[in-house]
């Protein structure tokens, strides 16, 4: 995909996440499980809309001239991806809380304004241009790069979302696309071609569940 078109496809699916985020069944359910055993309603909520709001942060943090990581690789080395106890997904979790902390409402309007934000600011942001994932210190990405793994974690948590308080999943083709992309291309990496070619036609040879990288 050209910038362009990462950029449309991004900011697409973060329009439709703010949208979900203000659904009033969202904030109903805030405090019940979702479909995500050990996450809230809320928690996946903030989850979500860390992919709009970690965009600005990342925009607005210093960067240093690291060597960039690929969005491929940043999803092929994840460790403990399955696995609810690993620190992947404990981190992942205290963080989506503390987000979620500010309440059902204040979430959903903090989205909806940094992504009017974006929609501004990304059209005129460089090719080159380079983000710092705070989150890793020391670790940078191409701001191209990081709206692809942004594109992979709307498209997959719009539907985690929709599916636990019962609304149509909303997801955009074309990040859609994107996502599934990136994640079979991290599969490959992980796992090599043959594993790969195996888990798509031979499945009763499918030793590394090959396709599974999230």
């Amino acid at each position: 995909m050209t910038t362009t078109e990462i950029r449309t496809a991004y900011l697409l699916a973060a329009e439709r996440a703010t949208r979900l985020l203000a659904e009033g069944e969202v904030a109903l359910r805030w405090q019940q499980e979702s479909v995500l055993p050990g996450m809230s309603v809320g928690g996946l909520a903030g989850h979500l809309a860390r992919s709009v709001l970690q965009v600005e942060w990342f925009l607005d943090g210093p960067v240093f001239g690291a060597e960039p990581v690929t969005p491929v690789h940043y999803y092929a080395r994840l460790e403990g991806t399955s696995t609810p106890g690993s620190a992947l997904n404990v981190g992942v979790r205290a963080r989506s809380e503390e987000t979620a902390a500010a309440g059902p409402a204040a979430v959903a309007e903090q989205a909806r304004a940094a992504w009017q934000r974006l929609a501004e600011r990304l059209p005129g942001e460089p090719a080159d241009r380079r983000v710092s994932v705070l989150h890793r210190p020391g670790e940078e990405m191409l701001l191209d790069g990081y709206l692809q793994t942004r594109c992979v974690e709307l498209t997959v948590h719009l539907e985690d979302l929709a599916l636990s308080v019962g609304a149509p999943n909303p997801a955009p083709e074309a990040a859609l696309a994107l996502a599934i992309d990136v994640l079979t291309a991290a599969a490959r990496e992980r796992h090599g071609d043959q594993a790969v070619l195996h888990a798509l036609t031979r499945r009763e040879r499918d030793t590394h569940d090959a396709l599974r990288v999230l």
